[in-house]
């Protein structure tokens, strides 16, 4: 029986066991915080929680214009709707844990054995947890990544925070500055702004999301202004101290933001150091990503890798699929690469924003030569009904076939909406294709068909 380490039980980790187990080997994955790792217990799962429960708040505040008031409680008397941070920030921890206990349920199921504690490779078949040894004939590396921290910067966890601290806050935020304006600055700035906090966002460059699509990115900007937080574009954050019950963020130029907190999110740094890797022989880039191939496979043979210790798009979906593809690979399974334009990936703002396949910069650029519809939300029905006004699908096609490339759609439940792009771009439809299948009438799903129908009677192809 194949003998199988993986160090790591976030998805990277447990998605890899359980293909590990249902083919036949021997499995034990290393933990150090507990099953489902730090997405399941302090990343993905509470960040998502929080941020369901901000939307929520969203749609309750703008509820007017649909002609819903609030008229208060028994005794008469009109209240504002506000969050009780103790009861959310406990159901975020309580869902994360019911979380963990599931993927631990799971893995029991099939069973795989769990080491609660932290590993070393101290030979290349050999991973050690404490005093105690265990042999491989299979390793697969899922320690995952950690957040970044700014020197001069330095979390303290109570005033100057990252966002694995967030959920222990006994209050909610009354002035947050929230530093770094990607994809976690952005869903945390837009879901405290929900909740009720003044949220000040300090962005290094043009605009926030500035790897994203242009396009979404105008519009998520300029939903966050509206509602009322400060966007600061063009501003780099040099430190951040505490100031007697608050804080003070410097920026490069000299100009001081005072707020009651400050939530860093400059990026991850992997979990590589210190475990043994350069021991062996696994090679790591500079910056100390594993290195892997399309299957996973490390610079050591019978060594895997997956998930954030990687750097391949730092996604929970593309994790998993790295922890299954490199199982499969290891236990002479038929395998299909890695392929990074079939992934789908969302931002978990208020709206949402969803992208698979071609950007619109590779089409701009000239790498790809596509056609392009982008059709705004409010002209859908079911948009409408619900007061959505912000947001937009965008299609990319071939020219000469009409095969769909990819797509961008930004809005409430962006994540739903674009499976059906996605499937569309991995299995290589056409727009005729995506055009004749029947949606249903009134759905913001009617628009993805509607921007197809657009693509094949505006353009020739």
């Amino acid at each position: 029986m194949t003998r199988i380490v993986i160090i790591g039980g976030g998805p990277g980790g447990y998605e890899a066991a359980l293909v590990a187990a249902q083919l036949g080997a021997d499995v034990t994955v290393i933990e150090r915080d507990g099953p489902g790792g730090a997405c399941v217990l302090t990343d993905c799962v509470p960040s998502k929680t929080l941020i369901a429960t901000s939307t929520r708040m969203a749609v309750m505040s703008e509820s007017a214009g649909l002609g819903l008031h609030f008229n208060g409680g028994p005794d008469g008397v009109v209240g504002a709707l506000e969050a009780d941070m103790a009861e959310v920030n406990k159901r975020v921890k309580d869902l994360a844990r019911a979380q963990s206990f599931d993927v631990a349920e799971r893995l029991a199921y099939e069973e795989v054995k769990i080491v609660r504690g932290e590993a070393r490779l101290v030979e290349p078949h050999i991973v050690a947890v404490g005093d105690r040894h265990i042999r491989a004939d299979i390793v697969l590396i899922a320690t995952g990544a950690t957040p970044r921290v700014l020197p001069g910067a330095e979390p303290d966890g109570e005033r100057i925070l990252n966002w694995r601290q967030l959920y222990d806050l006994p209050e909610l935020p009354e002035d947050l500055i929230v530093v770094g304006s990607g994809v976690t600055g952005a869903e945390l700035a837009g879901a405290y702004l929900s909740l009720g906090s003044k949220v000040t966002l300090v962005s290094s460059r043009d605009r926030i999301l500035p790897t994203e699509d242009a396009d979404a990115a105008a519009v998520l900007q300029e939903v966050f202004l509206r509602r009322g937080m400060n966007v600061m574009s063009r501003s780099r954050a040099a430190g951040v101290e505490r100031s007697g019950d608050g804080v003070i963020v410097t920026l490069v130029d000299g100009t001081k933001i005072e707020g009651s907190h400050c939530l860093m999110t400059v990026g991850m740094v992997p979990n590589t150091t210190g475990i043994g890797l350069e021991e062996i022989g696994v090679r790591c880039d500079e910056r100390g990503f594993v290195e892997v191939d399309k299957v996973s496979r490390t610079s050591v043979p019978h060594i895997y890798a997956s998930g954030d210790c990687t750097g391949v798009l730092m996604l929970a979906s593309v994790a998993g699929m790295q922890g299954r593809i490199a199982m499969w690979h290891a236990l002479g399974e038929a395998v299909q690469p890695l392929k990074l334009g079939w992934v789908s990936s969302n931002i978990f703002t208020d709206p949402e924003v969803a992208a698979v396949g071609v950007t619109q910069q590779m089409v701009d650029s000239g790498d790809v030569n596509a056609r392009t519809v982008m059709l705004p939300l409010f002209t859908n029905a079911r948009a409408k009904m619900q007061g959505f006004e912000d947001g937009f699908v965008k299609l990319f096609c071939r020219p000469s076939t009409g095969i769909v490339l990819g797509g961008v759609i930004v809005a409430p439940r962006a994540s739903e909406l674009i499976l059906g792009v996605s499937i569309a771009v991995q299995q290589h439809l056409t727009v005729d294709q995506v055009a004749q299948t029947f949606a249903v009438y009134p759905s913001l799903s009617g628009s993805i068909t509607e921007a197809s129908r657009r693509l094949m009677t505006e353009h020739a192809y």
